[in-house]
């Protein structure tokens, strides 16, 4: 008797607690993990009560629009988008490429990064350049300097391209103007009658302006020992300061960049179409 009274006792005690270390009450599991979703749980590591340091998508950012894949009204000829009801947080499980990580991968990657601030239409970037000119000419081999007036950009906001390209969001200064920098490229062209497309791998000079503009908006830029005999396209790439193209509200506008031709060769100069630096007869 007595037996049996120790056996029920040790049961009532131990295998309870057992019982619950095997098979723990979800709904605790769930407090838990509603806690964390919620910003509650501060302990450790995780400190999301910052909702810019949580691993969870608030619902207030949430881009119900994204859910729709614009088919309802759409002209004949329109693709459907792809959708998402989380703001595409995982879009990247669905390739097979390394994550966008700040360095620039020559083989691809995918940006998990939010596009971020867009300025609205009264504070699109454009653009003109205003040295060389467009149908002038310049001596080959020289040192020359390019000049572009800009507006609507706070010019200078340049970041680590190695470290943080790609690697945070577009962002607007209180004037609503987009924060970045201009690069300048140029590119040699067979003709100024040539129809191919160029290889964006190849260029004959390429500079990333970190300097801001000066008081009359303007960036410069010196090509040092100029260039060689030939045609030549120059084009500016107006980006964010990391290093994205500059993004926009709307779809119809002008061009936010700008571009000219010139060319570049040892005869006298001679009225011409376009950029060409020329080498002019030696004195």
């Amino acid at each position: 008797m007595l037996f049996k009274g120790f056996l029920v006792l040790f049961l009532g005690l131990v295998l309870p607690s057992s019982i619950a270390r095997a098979f723990p009450n979800p709904r605790v599991n769930d407090e838990k993990d509603f806690s964390f979703a919620a910003g509650k749980n501060n302990g450790g590591k995780n400190n999301c009560n910052d909702p810019q340091k949580s691993l969870t998508l608030d619902p207030k950012v949430v881009s119900k629009g994204f859910e729709r894949d614009g088919r309802q009204g759409a002209p004949q000829g329109q693709v459907p988008s792809i959708t998402s009801g989380n703001n595409f947080i995982n879009f990247c499980l669905t390739v097979n490429k390394p994550l966008t990580d700040g360095k620039q991968k020559k083989t691809g990657s995918c940006n998990t990064c939010p596009m971020g601030e867009i300025p609205s239409t009264t504070n699109m970037p454009s653009s003109k350049f205003t040295s060389p000119e467009n149908f002038g000419t310049i001596k080959a081999g020289t040192t020359f300097t390019i000049k572009m007036k800009i507006q609507n950009l706070e010019s200078g906001n340049f970041v680590n391209a190695q470290s943080n390209y790609y690697a945070a969001p577009q962002q607007l200064n209180k004037a609503g103007n987009i924060r970045g920098h201009t690069h300048y490229v140029v590119q040699q062209i067979a003709s100024f009658t040539s129809t191919d497309p160029l290889d964006p791998n190849t260029f004959a000079f390429f500079k990333g302006a970190n300097n801001p503009a000066d008081a009359d908006g303007i960036i410069s830029v010196a090509v040092d020992k100029g260039l060689q005999e030939g045609f030549y396209r120059l084009a500016s790439i107006n980006t964010s300061a990391n290093h994205t193209p500059v993004l926009v509200p709307i779809a119809q506008h002008g061009f936010l960049d700008d571009m000219v031709y010139r060319d570049q060769r040892w005869q006298a100069s001679r009225p011409i179409s376009g950029w060409h630096p020329s080498r002019q007869e030696q004195e």
